[in-house]
């Protein structure tokens, strides 16, 4: 995640698999038509702008309407529910903070299954469970719909300069008219396999992100205790086998890097619940498949007692003002 501080020289579309499509389907070919877009949270704004910025015109809602507000100034309409933007839109896209607000808003009274029409492609690029993602896929094909999952990876300054990482899964003759939208808001769309694919790499990823975090927050703490310069050892990391981007691109210690969340009072970036959802995401799926993570399971405790502890609303780097605290108790 937050990928926003990496310099992208480029952008580059990588695909796992040969995609067998016709590049001028009926999608490709309506282009500039309507994009709906549902959830304009820190996440969804930006990219629903670059959206507008890149020509296609938008139909826009969100549960708090004071958050449409921006959008609709720059152009946007903006309606009251989901079901309304399915009735004006056959493109959709969803960002939303979990599992149960993705199923509301796809399956809800007014939800997006309920004026779909025919055709029509979703993407959803919340990050939930694999098997949400493949029971709204179901729910989606009963009413003639696809529905493709696109969580990303790149944090609100990505999504600001258009820079996310799309993890896609879904029907693969589909992809290239998800690729259009998406190519708007991300410099790197991955297609990855069937629907719940996409959810799944994004859960590994944020899994390795918190176990990284936590061990290069332990590593600086450490270092600083023997009488080590932080700058010094950040430095000593980074030109040694012990280098992670947690260590040198989003170093959790205060003074040791400008323009990440440390130097900030860990205020914006990827916040600790989030974190701890989707570590909570990444256990449920272990479980399920007999699958050992016992760092994994750590870092999940650990970003759910900081949350209790105060930590909930700061960015999941603060973990090493967390293990400072815990010295004096």
């Amino acid at each position: 995640m937050l990928s926003s501080l990496i310099d992208f020289s480029d952008y580059s579309f990588i695909k796992c698999n040969t995609v067998k499509s016709d590049p001028l389907s009926s999608r490709s070919m309506a282009s500039k038509t309507p994009v709906g877009f549902i959830g304009l949270g820190n996440m969804g704004s930006p990219m629903a702008k670059n959206l507008l910025r890149n020509g296609y015109p938008v139909i826009a809602t969100d549960v708090f309407p004071e958050s449409c507000k921006e959008l609709q100034d720059l152009g946007a309409q903006v309606v009251d529910s989901p079901a309304e933007v399915a009735d004006k839109a056959d493109r959709i896209i969803t960002m939303l903070p979990s599992s149960p607000n993705v199923i509301e808003v796809y399956t809800g009274p007014n939800g997006i299954l309920k004026k779909v029409k025919k055709g029509t492609l979703l993407i959803d690029s919340s990050t939930i469970d694999p098997a949400v993602s493949k029971e709204m896929a179901v729910a989606a094909e009963k009413m003639g719909a696809v529905f493709m999952d696109a969580p990303v990876s790149g944090g609100v300054g990505a999504a600001s300069l258009a820079k996310l990482t799309f993890m896609v899964g879904g029907v693969e003759e589909e992809y290239h008219a998800a690729q259009e939208l998406l190519t708007c808001m991300g410099a790197n769309v991955v297609y990855c396999g069937q629907v719940g694919t996409g959810q799944a790499a994004k859960i590994c990823n944020n899994m390795l992100l918190a176990i990284g975090m936590i061990g290069t927050a332990e590593t600086m703490n450490l270092g600083i205790r023997l009488g080590l310069d932080p700058k010094l050892l950040a430095q000593i990391l980074n030109m040694s086998s012990g280098r992670c981007w947690s260590s040198d691109t989003y170093n959790p210690v205060p003074g040791v890097m400008e323009g990440v969340p440390s130097a900030n009072n860990y205020q914006g970036g990827f916040g600790t619940t989030l974190m701890a959802k989707d570590l909570g995401l990444a256990q449920n799926t272990a479980t399920n498949t007999k699958t050992p993570i016992p760092l994994g399971s750590l870092a999940h405790q650990i970003y759910r007692v900081m949350s209790a502890r105060g930590y909930a609303n700061k960015d999941f780097s603060s973990v090493f003002q967390f293990l400072r605290e815990e010295e004096g108790q």
